[in-house]
């Protein structure tokens, strides 16, 4: 594998420190990657701060050209990239081929908005106008379940809003992304763009560092509240797009084999690895055996094997902490449930857990009422629909659900009441840059894509002119 460098400053440079980084598939170091110093983050950021004013001054069609370049390059190193993206974070390539063309997707939407000054009033006392300034440096923190496609969620915005930009991945992903960094590198002014990598040590120095004017964050709702309790000594501008426990109910006017695969992928798309994913399905009890018999189909055909390797469905957890935490998972399952798929770690080298259904469990359980972000699924039954939005509600959490039925008109009923920043009707996880996406309650504050993302990375700015 080629060697990575962190970049800094529009070059290219080893980092200070070093670390491995792992193939989840066979727990086997990669390389070593760079791993910047807090004086290397520190010169990061005054990289960014010395590009921020001639950045903002340049226009903003200059800005949307070398977006679209960013996406060229993208494109064209689309193999490369992804498999990168499958030895460090173990999804097939399949998949992670299409996060790096999404990524290419998003930079290419994102960065085709614009920031157009809006007249609020224009009288004979007054004319008011209503500007879309930039901040400033924006720090972005990358997870590491979509590495790539996350990034294509912030970079483009922040940088076609006039602002400079310092990146970091995930300590267990940080290859795809020191990558991309090589290949737009000489695309953009030197400064405006900076990508380090860290030990899970530079991302409170990065939120409460007095120079970033804004932290986007992706990640879990435990960090999402340390950086907004860091970012507050300086009152920085937060993002953060943080976990779900997302319900999914089921009608009891569905066709069980039409909407299982759905569901099935809803719920287990990059091994349950996913903050939208479903992790709580509610079926009403008509029709929970045949919806469980359905899933169970399914999930006994997934083929689970490295990311590599051709026909692999399901790949690896990504690292060593997540696969023990869902193990925990499967303990309280086997206490609390009923396990009729899957159930077991595989025997294997490797973070891989067989995808599991578990039926036959209530709430009070811990696979139930916490976020398990891994292959494992508590199927619950109810039987009254007043019920079951209660319960479907009864959570911190508020990122994604979905309604599933045969009549648009009941789910719509049923969608208008969950607690969440987006509901599906029969479909889930589907997301594009077009349409606004941003949790309720303790799953996030802030708005990504489309212009209510672009808002996010600006200062709103009002001249009132007297007539």
């Amino acid at each position: 594998m080629s060697d990575f460098n962190l970049l800094i400053d529009g070059k290219m440079q080893p980092g200070d420190l070093a670390m491995p980084v792992l193939n989840p598939a066979t727990e086997e170091v990669i390389t070593q990657c760079p791993r910047a110093s807090k004086a290397q983050l520190d010169k990061a950021v005054a990289a960014a701060k010395a590009a921020f004013p001639a950045w903002a001054g340049t226009p903003i069609d200059e800005r949307r050209k070398l977006i679209v370049k960013m996406a060229d390059a993208i494109e064209a190193n689309a193999g490369e990239l992804a498999r990168i993206l499958t030895s460090e974070q173990g999804k097939p390539l399949a998949d992670a081929t299409g996060e790096v063309m999404g990524m290419a997707g998003f930079f290419r939407y994102l960065g085709s908005l614009e920031l157009n000054m809006r007249v609020i009033e224009d009288s004979e006392g007054r004319r008011v106008e209503a500007y879309r300034r930039p901040l400033g440096v924006v720090g972005a923190i990358i997870p590491w379940n979509y590495p790539l496609l996350i990034l294509g969620f912030k970079l483009p915005p922040a940088l076609l809003a006039g602002n400079t930009l310092v990146v970091k991945p995930a300590p267990t992903t940080p290859l795809a992304t020191l990558k991309f960094a090589e290949l737009v590198a000489d695309i953009l002014p030197k400064g405006v763009l900076n990508v380090i990598a860290d030990a899970n040590d530079l991302g409170g120095e990065m939120t409460k560092h007095p120079d970033i004017r804004k932290i986007s964050f992706t990640g879990s709702s435990a960090t999402g509240q340390q950086v907004m309790a860091s970012a507050a000594e300086t009152l920085k501008r937060i993002t953060l797009e943080l976990g779900g426990n997302d319900a999914s109910i089921v009608l009891d006017d569905v066709d069980p084999k039409k909407v299982a695969p759905g569901i099935f992928e809803g719920a287990f798309q990059n091994s349950g690895q996913v903050c939208l994913a479903i992790k709580r399905l509610y079926v009403h009890e008509s029709v929970y055996d045949e919806i469980c018999e359905e899933l169970v189909n399914i999930a006994k055909n997934t083929v689970v094997d490295d990311g590599s390797k051709q026909g692999t469905k399901l790949g690896p957890l990504q690292n060593k902490m997540q696969y023990e935490k869902v193990k925990g998972f499967l303990d309280d399952a086997r206490k609390n449930g009923n396990i009729i798929a899957g159930g077991k770690a595989m025997d294997r080298p490797g973070y891989f857990i067989e995808p599991t259904i578990v039926r036959d469990i209530k709430e009070g359980s811990k696979l139930v009422d916490e976020e398990q972000f891994g292959p494992v699924l508590p199927v619950i039954k109810y039987s009254d629909s007043e019920d079951v939005i209660r319960r479907a509600n009864a959570t911190n959490y508020g990122l994604g659900a979905s309604v599933w039925s045969s009549s648009s008109e009941r789910a719509h009923k049923v969608a208008e009441r969950i607690e969440a920043g987006t509901v599906w009707i029969n479909k889930h996880l589907d997301m594009a840059p077009h349409i606004p996406f941003g949790g309720a309650k303790q799953s996030g504050i802030g708005v990504e894509f489309a212009e209510e993302g672009l808002a996010e990375f600006t200062q709103l700015q009002i001249i009132n002119e007297a007539r």
